[in-house]
């Protein structure tokens, strides 16, 4: 089993005038590697905890993906650069939107496909097992 971590500062967008910054955490773990963990708040007395494909935090690093309760898409500075990513998650008057920066992010990413190469995911599963707990 093989962890890797991120720790930076996010922007919770509450309104476009009220900006709040708080601390949030990637994790990804080998035991589980199609999901990375998103740990919102996470050094307050509440983090809130959304789990997440990988491919589709990603993906929603270069263009619009997602429906439903996760979204995510990404923002450009005036040099047309992307800069940070958007990431809503919820839906209706109860979505949180977020904006995160996107080069810690990538690099982070790039580490965990270094521990879990794209398309091996599913590489040493126990079919078999599965199917007798399915049964």
């Amino acid at each position: 089993m093989k962890q890797c971590h991120l720790s930076l500062e996010i922007t919770l967008w509450g309104t476009s005038e009220l900006p709040l910054e708080l601390n949030c955490e990637f994790s990804y773990d080998t035991r589980d590697p199609l999901a990375v963990t998103l740990i919102l708040n996470s050094d307050g007395e509440r983090p809130v905890r959304w789990n997440l494909c990988r491919r589709l935090l990603a993906d929603g690093l270069g263009s619009r993906v997602g429906e439903g309760d996760v979204v995510l898409w990404p923002l450009f500075d005036r040099d047309g650069e992307r800069s940070s990513f958007c990431v809503r998650l919820g839906g209706g008057d109860r979505a949180a939107l977020f904006e995160i920066p996107t080069e810690p992010v990538s690099q982070w990413l790039a580490r965990t496909w270094d521990m879990v190469p794209s398309g091996t995911e599913l590489d040493g599963v126990d079919w078999d097992e599965l199917l007798q707990l399915a049964e």
